[in-house]
């Protein structure tokens, strides 16, 4: 003001000299006046928006590599803003992740470590769930709450996620859309959901959101306001909006064959049994896996290996579309150079079916129950690889950070809570949390974010992974399981796919992440799995219930139930500690320890997965020079079937011998 004030002077003083400069003059000032208070009353707070896609793998966007699905907002963004290509979700399912992005904190500090409601204990699990929390604590003070303190308007529109007895509006948020507690989509699809104003079946869930997003931009531009737009897509049901199904589909059938398998199987890499790569590719030849789309026993599950579903790729699309949306609202509004735009998915990509294990989709249904491929990644949501946790990441931060640049250093949604409070500049946030301010980043400058750590101590529903956690120091990344303590090392600078297993290779590196696993486990008081009391390996496998008889889901039968005892490997693990067991199966019974049978105590029953596949069990053993040994065990035949006993020591034939009798036989082999 001082300037202008002095300038005034200067000119009223001319004034007296020419009367006819006099009539422009106050009308030139008083522009002058007007202008510099605007500029001084003018809101100078960022405004924030969230983006979250549920769902979507770290590939499915064409600038993180996608070349089927296309998002040209989302790629402007990334060109306008900076891409993480080693941003990662706190968990590989939604609550956790959500929960995580609003508290700053770790889901095993909060002990909100699985999707909510989550999934009750099962007989045929080894380990029972750990107590958990079953909503967002009210104590935890969520963004939201901080800046609503800071004279924030607050909404969240679409998914909330994180418990049933708590809503948005009871942590922070002004306005929640849909007006329901829990506000899960539900399996209604992307056309009925329940209580989003002004959808009236006809119009489709992410563009009817979009547009309550872009008119409550409109209701709040004159304010700071925190928008958390948390779309329901891509989760399922797969639904994609028809018009943009019909523009893939005409896409797809102009496009080369895409190269390799549609499918791949994966076995569970704490199993016993754990298959090689090589035998898992003769095996999807055979009919059960071949002609059927499910999960299966054996720990095995079908993984997708191809970009190619026409209705993801119209929900995709869709979620791109409501970006612009938002974006061209920011715009309208002069506010597109006063917001923080941050963008990324809540868990990777469901290239595996999600629901109950076994639960068989004809294949003309395939595109509404599996999804994408995550490739070059290994695994799915519901899987500690990196399918699971790594996801696509952008921030935009006008002014301070830069344009166009990636940033490949490892980062985790816990971090955006510390992240976005220093981007705004509030002095006064909580100090009880886990996550950490990567600004430095996202200005191009260095920074060691240090390890960053998972916590799942529960079955997912995705591929009959087993429970564990994992850590990621620097370029190296340990997967630790907790029903048989499997330890897995990767280097994923040299190895993305995590396809070269280090742990025994670099026995030290394995080591130290381990003990630091260990060590922030205790730090954060992570619930640890316990035995189950009840464990029942002879009850169905997926629902517990007493399986229908004649039924085998290891036949060559690809519509066949599954059976009881699929878990085989860990029956024996607890039978006969240090033996594995693979190739076993067949169409007649039920492999398993059995408390009693024919006269016997804890007998393992097993037989071969066909007549040319023999079951095989092994173990190895080192017996110091001078020293002896003896194999002893007794075996029976089954009233089905004759068999052959045959024993290999240092793969020489050491026995072969007819099993022909139902009676009880003792084999010794020095």
């Amino acid at each position: 003001m001082v300037a202008i004030n002095k300038w005034r002077t200067q000119k009223v003083e001319k004034i007296n000299m020419k009367k006819s400069v006099f009539i422009v003059l106050p009308t030139l000032i008083a522009s002058l006046l007007g202008n510099f208070a605007f500029g001084v009353e003018r809101k100078t707070k960022p405004n924030v928006v969230f983006f979250l896609v549920d769902d979507l793998g770290w590939s499915d966007v064409a600038c993180f590599g996608s070349s089927f699905y296309e998002t040209p907002h989302i790629d402007r963004l990334a060109k306008e803003g900076v891409k993480f290509t080693s941003g990662y979700a706190a968990c590989h399912v939604c609550s956790p992740t959500r929960a995580s992005i609003l508290t700053g904190k770790y889901p095993a500090t909060m002990n909100l470590t699985e999707w909510l409601n989550g999934r009750s204990d099962r007989p045929y699990q080894v380990l029972l769930n750990p107590d958990k929390a079953m909503a967002l604590d009210p104590k935890e003070t969520t963004l939201a709450e901080v800046l609503k303190r800071e004279g924030y308007a607050t909404a969240l529109f679409g998914k909330w996620h994180l418990g049933r007895n708590t809503s948005p509006t009871g942590h922070g948020f002004d306005v929640h859309v849909p007006h329901s507690v829990n506000s899960n989509l539900g399996r209604r699809g992307f056309y009925n959901p329940k209580n989003i104003p002004g959808l009236d079946g006809g119009e489709y869930v992410t563009d009817r959101l979009a547009e309550l997003a872009a008119k409550y931009i409109d209701e709040n531009k004159d304010k700071p306001f925190l928008l958390y737009m948390s779309h329901f897509s891509v989760h399922d049901p797969i639904h994609g909006r028809p018009d943009l199904v019909e523009k893939y589909k005409k896409k797809l059938a102009k496009m080369k064959p895409q190269p390799g398998p549609d499918y791949i199987l994966e076995g569970n890499p704490d199993s016993p049994t754990f298959p090689t790569r090589a035998e898992l590719n003769e095996l999807i030849k055979r009919p059960l896996y071949a002609n059927s789309y499910k999960s299966y026993p054996n720990d095995l599950v079908k993984v997708k290996q191809k970009q190619d579903n026409v209705q993801l790729a119209g929900m995709v699309e869709a979620v791109d579309q409501s970006l612009g949306t938002l974006i061209s609202k920011l715009k309208e509004h002069d506010l597109e150079d006063n917001t923080i735009v941050i963008f990324m998915s809540d868990n990777g990509g469901m290239s595996v079916m999600n629901g109950t294990p076994g639960r068989v989709v004809p294949q003309k249904q395939l595109d509404t129950a599996t999804s994408s491929s995550n490739l070059p990644l290994r695994g799915a949501k519901g899987w500690l690889y990196e399918g699971g946790i790594r996801v696509p990441m952008i921030v935009k931060w006008p002014h301070q950070g830069k344009k166009g640049i990636v940033r490949d250093e490892p980062v985790i949604s816990t971090d955006f809570y510390p992240t976005i409070l220093e981007m705004l500049g509030v002095k006064h946030k909580p100090k009880d949390i886990d996550g950490k301010s990567f600004t430095r980043l996202v200005k191009g400058q260095e920074m060691d974010r240090g390890p960053i750590y998972w916590h799942f101590p529960h079955y997912s529903n995705h591929g009959m992974q087993s429970p564990g956690g994992a850590i990621r120091d620097g370029d190296y990344k340990l997967l630790e399981y907790f029903e048989n303590g499997t330890v897995q090392l990767f280097n994923l600078a040299k190895d993305i796919g995590e396809h070269k297993n280090l742990a025994k290779v670099e026995v030290k590196k394995t080591k130290e992440l381990t003990k630091k696993l260990h060590q922030w486990r205790k730090q954060v008081g992570a619930q640890m799995m316990k035995p189950n009391p009840n464990y029942n390996p002879s009850t169905d496998f997926w629902s517990g219930q007493k399986s229908p008889p004649g039924k085998n889901a290891d036949s060559t039968n690809p519509n066949a139930s599954p059976t009881a005892g699929t878990r085989l490997p860990v029956d024996l693990a607890s039978f006969a500690p240090g033996w594995k067991v693979r190739d076993w199966g067949g169409p007649a019974m039920k492999p398993g320890l059995r408390t009693q049978w024919d006269g016997r105590k804890k007998v393992l029953l097993t037989h071969p997965l066909s007549k040319t596949v023999p079951c095989v069990l092994s173990r190895k053993i080192e017996v110091p020079v001078g020293k002896k040994t003896m194999l002893d065990l007794e075996v029976t035949n089954h009233s089905k079937g004759n068999w052959k006993l045959v024993v290999l020591v240092n793969s020489k034939e050491a026995l072969s011998k007819d099993i022909e009798e139902t009676k009880w036989q003792q084999v010794q082999i020095d």
